[in-house]
């Protein structure tokens, strides 16, 4: 049973970097948790969990907890 989480949570990581690494390409760089979960079908509560880790870990797009108003921002840039 633990297997099937670590691959789903493995999954979730990599639709999170692979929809950042796209958007950052086309020139994006302000993201928030709730506009990338509706657009990869995860909630808010999941994307904002793992996006600092994915910030500590990403080799190929530099994620940056950048502001907070009502949710925090995150600024992507390709690496």
């Amino acid at each position: 049973m633990s297997g099937t989480s670590e691959d789903e949570s493995v999954d979730e990581n990599e639709r999170i970097l692979s929809y950042l690494r796209e958007r950052a390409a086309d020139g994006e760089r302000y993201f928030r948790a709730k506009h990338v979960a509706d657009a990869i079908g995860l909630t808010a509560k999941q994307v904002g969990a793992r996006l600092p880790r994915l910030a500590e870990r990403s080799e190929d797009v530099d994620i940056e907890k950048w502001g907070r108003a009502r949710s925090t921002t995150w600024r992507v840039t390709p690496e």
